[in-house]
């Protein structure tokens, strides 16, 4: 046996599938909303506040709306977490950015959320 070198313990390895699989996951459900969206859109009617607010009233729509939120949030979450991990060093930091990171996140979506409902 040697008794030379290091063991490096990796953790977190068996994430980047995981992750990686969410990403697409979460950009086709927001392609789909995109594609929903833009379907709404393309009637004859003019846009305006009762148009926009006749297609957020259906219940089909306000819950592929409140997925894809939710979805952009994750998407992103996952995209930030990476490039802090990535270029951040130091690590209390990088734990700082990620908590603001989280937070920001939480508020976007709520905020999102709420005016979704509020239609």
């Amino acid at each position: 046996m040697s008794t030379f070198g290091s063991k490096r313990l990796v953790v977190g390895a068996h994430y980047g599938l995981r992750d990686w699989l969410a990403q697409r996951i979460t950009a086709v459900l927001m392609a789909l909303f995109t594609v929903a969206l833009l379907a709404q859109l393309l009637g004859p009617a003019p846009l305006g506040y009762d148009r926009w607010a006749g297609i957020f009233a259906q219940q089909w729509m306000k819950l592929l709306t409140f997925v894809t939120i939710l979805s952009l949030a994750y998407h992103a979450w996952v995209g930030v977490r990476d490039i802090w991990m990535d270029y951040v060093k130091p690590v209390g930091l990088r734990l700082a950015l990620q908590v603001f990171t989280i937070f920001w996140l939480l508020g976007c979506a709520g905020w999102a959320i709420q005016v979704l409902w509020r239609l």
